[in-house]
């Protein structure tokens, strides 16, 4: 009987309601703090890098790897209860949506798997890192970042849902295929994991929006709920990085230029990936689309690409992947906010916005 409710306890339930519907008093502070976060990952991964690397220098950091199951569900599931997966059947974009995904799954991944074996050939381990970062296109920042743009939103919705599902599938086979000769795949295993750590929660996401539009009505739930479930995962990928960064703590503080390097090839994907959808982007499409097809390439899951580093490959294998996964953080984040600004100079204003001039 213990042993049954050992495992329970480690599986994900739907969010009651209640947990939604507390005091708003007692709660805005702590939402305050929690949002400031989300805004600025660009500064709050590094913080909570430095700050796992300096804890795990000073202290026996391993009790840490018992916090992996809970942190990787709370950075998963939340995300999935807005994921509006009707919006796949919904039609009109098929070239859109088409090139979309041969962006992200036959050119971004064999290029950065170049990219990584030039810069890591003798590092197997951080250039698996870099190649998950490739395989995971899109998260709900490809659909924030759209929508900053004043891009198509819908498209970039769907983009999400297609790249999530298709790069969890593909995964597995990629890694196998690239990777399998110098690093062990257990391929069973790996789509085990994906199953608990995205599909799992996709459904228990679904059925939490569920029950929450049937408590307090779909106008509650789009104004006062819809918008907080961001700042749960947001939690969840700060304690996985603070994690993995304690627990490699050690060889991190021994040779610390080693770890700056990872950003030359980040770069150098990130840069390329942004100026290869522009120009197809520019040339094939109107302005929104255009817009939904850069950060439906650009944009990766890193969120997934660290569970998956940190559930299938045990937290010392684990840690060493998700070093550079942490680190694309910083540059997605970046990159992502600084071509906000310049949409208009490279596609033209929006069309109402020229109207109104």
């Amino acid at each position: 009987m213990c042993k049954r409710s050992n495992k329970a306890s480690l599986i994900p339930q739907p969010l009651a309601p209640s947990a939604f519907l507390s005091n708003e008093k007692e709660i805005k502070p702590m939402w305050k703090i929690l949002s400031a976060l989300k805004k600025n990952l660009v500064w709050s991964v590094p913080a909570f890098m430095v700050a796992g690397i300096i804890f795990g220098a000073l202290a026996n950091a391993s009790f840490l790897k018992a916090a992996i199951v809970p942190l990787t569900f709370l950075m998963v599931y939340p995300m999935m209860i807005n994921l509006q997966i009707a919006k796949v059947f919904s039609g009109g974009d098929l070239k859109l949506q088409a090139i979309t995904q041969i962006l992200n799954f036959a050119v971004i991944p064999f290029f950065a798997f170049g990219i990584g074996k030039l810069f890591f050939y003798d590092r197997p381990l951080i250039l698996l890192g870099l190649l998950l970062t490739s395989l995971l296109p899109t998260s709900g920042m490809t659909i924030s970042w759209t929508g900053f743009a004043q891009g198509n939103l819908n498209a970039a919705i769907k983009m999400t849902v297609i790249g999530l599902i298709a790069g969890s599938l593909a995964t597995p086979l990629y890694a196998k295929l690239l990777m399998g000769t110098v690093v062990e795949i257990p391929l069973i295993d790996v789509f085990k994991q994906i199953v608990i750590i995205v599909f799992l929660p996709m459904l228990l996401g679904f059925v939490t929006k569920k029950v929450l539009i049937a408590t307090v009505g779909e106008s509650k739930y789009n104004k006062n709920l819809k918008q907080k479930f961001p700042v749960f995962s947001t939690i969840g990928v700060l304690g996985i990085v603070f994690v993995a960064m304690a627990l490699k703590a050690k060889s991190i503080v021994s040779n610390p230029l080693e770890v700056l390097s990872f950003f030359v090839p980040l770069l150098i994907i990130y840069s390329v990936n942004f100026v290869l959808s522009t120009l197809i982007g520019k040339a094939l499409f109107n302005r929104g689309d255009a817009i939904a097809l850069v950060y439906g390439t650009v944009m990766r899951n890193l969120s997934i690409a660290l569970a998956i580093a940190i559930t299938v490959f045990g937290s010392e294998k684990g840690s060493e992947i998700a070093l550079i996964i942490a680190m694309g953080y910083i540059i997605q984040v970046q990159s992502a906010a600084w071509y906000v600004k310049l949409t208009d100079k490279i596609f033209g204003i929006p069309a109402i916005e020229a109207q109104l001039e």
